[in-house]
């Protein structure tokens, strides 16, 4: 019999879940990702094996199941396809943990009551983190389930990287920079210490570079500093999120224009970004570098320039610069994207080997860049198996 660990990354109109086996006594492998779209209209539950192939394919037409009846169809599938091995965990992911939450935690009624306090922080995000658990803890009630914290990668960050130069009350009542995008950084960090250990213990640049997207200073494969802030829309030009921006356009709009709050969130949220600079066109980067429209190319120029922008910033923090890594969808994919944002850091010392950069290998700095350029796939899935079963204690790595 074989132990499993099942993990969850759930927003507001989907539900992502990826199955991590023990295929030895300590080492976990992935068997399957999955996931439930349009959870809130037309729900499709679809499964792919490690490999791609399809494993499982469901649409519901009709009266809509509700949520809970939909975690329960992810749960006994993945018990029908697990046979006589055993689920053991459920990790998730919690986009915000606050000050307090630094670490995974294995989820009690006291947890679940402090997160929700959070609610506040991160409106958007953490109901939706936590109506899985609340659903498993109903169908599967002694199932042990681990939150981690996107947040908590970036609890090593010095009080001067996350202090607003606001009153101290507001600090007190946790307005400060928090950064996001923690369980990839992570993820990151670790695969540095195997793939490119001379600049692992350095000054390392992460950029996480997909619909969502920021970067990240490490130091010895600790955060010291990140794009992100109080919120997930600071920082980088994003899909749909307009990345950092004077707080006085948000009084303009408010003021000036007559917004409601919720009015301005939707534009700052879901109708900025590359959706709104290249008039509509699309949020999808490979739509834009297909398009030849100027708008297209604007938004692209924009990205890439603020890409270049907060590497320069997150330089200074790190009194220099060793290494730098593209991960997530546009950072892996996107090789157009990395050689005019690398372009734009020559300054630094950056300079790739294009053809490998076309290539997408994983080392695509040139011999002569006094910066080392990585290509390296990230994980949040499987450090969110990892974490759970660290939690658990059980010893385990992912393979």
């Amino acid at each position: 019999m074989a132990d499993a660990v099942l993990t969850f990354n759930a927003g507001s109109s989907s539900i992502k879940f990826s199955l991590f086996e023990l295929s030895s006594p300590d080492r976990l492998s992935l068997a399957f990702k999955g996931e439930v779209e349009g959870i809130d209209s037309a729900p499709h539950f679809f499964v792919h094996g490690a490999k791609g192939d399809v494993l499982a394919e469901r649409r519901w037409t009709g009266a809509q199941p509700d949520f809970q009846a939909l975690l329960e169809t992810v749960i006994g599938w993945t018990e029908n396809y697990l046979e006589n091995d055993r689920l053991i965990a459920v990790g998730h992911r919690i986009v915000h943990g606050g000050p307090d939450h630094d670490r995974p935690e294995l989820v009690t009624p006291d947890l679940l009551a402090a997160l929700d306090r959070l609610t506040p922080l991160a409106p958007l995000h953490v109901p939706h983190n936590l109506a899985p658990i609340r659903a498993i803890a109903v169908v599967r009630p002694k199932l042990a389930q681990v939150a981690c914290f996107d947040t908590a990668f970036h609890h090593t960050m010095p009080i001067v990287a996350t202090r607003f130069a606001l009153p101290r009350e507001y600090e007190a009542a946790g307005v400060r920079r928090y950064g996001f995008h923690g369980l990839s950084y992570e993820y990151i960090a670790r695969q540095l210490r195997a793939v490119a250990p001379e600049i692992a213990q350095g000054r390392v640049i992460a950029a996480h570079l997909g619909n969502g997207a920021s970067v990240c200073a490490m130091r010895d494969g600790r955060s010291i500093d990140t794009s992100m802030g109080f919120t997930a829309l600071d920082g980088l030009v994003m899909g749909t999120r307009c990345g950092s921006i004077d707080p006085g356009v948000v009084l303009y709009l408010e003021e000036e224009r007559g917004l409601s709050p919720k009015e301005v969130e939707d534009i700052l949220y879901r109708r900025s970004g590359l959706l709104a600079v290249s008039g509509g066109i699309s949020c999808d980067m490979r739509t834009l570098l297909a398009s030849e429209d100027l708008h297209a190319k604007e938004a692209v120029d924009l990205f890439v320039y603020h890409i270049a922008r907060e590497i320069g910033a997150l330089t200074s923090s790190l009194g220099g610069l060793d290494g730098l890594v593209f991960t997530a969808g546009i950072g892996e994919h996107a090789p157009e994207i990395r050689a005019r944002a690398c372009a734009l850091l020559k300054w630094l010392g950056v300079e790739i080997d294009m053809e490998a950069n076309d290539r997408n290998t994983a080392l695509i700095s040139s011999p002569g860049s006094r910066v080392s350029v990585h290509v390296i796939p990230t994980d949040e899935e499987a450090m969110i198996a990892q974490h759970a079963l660290d939690t658990i204690g059980v010893p385990a790595s992912v393979a």
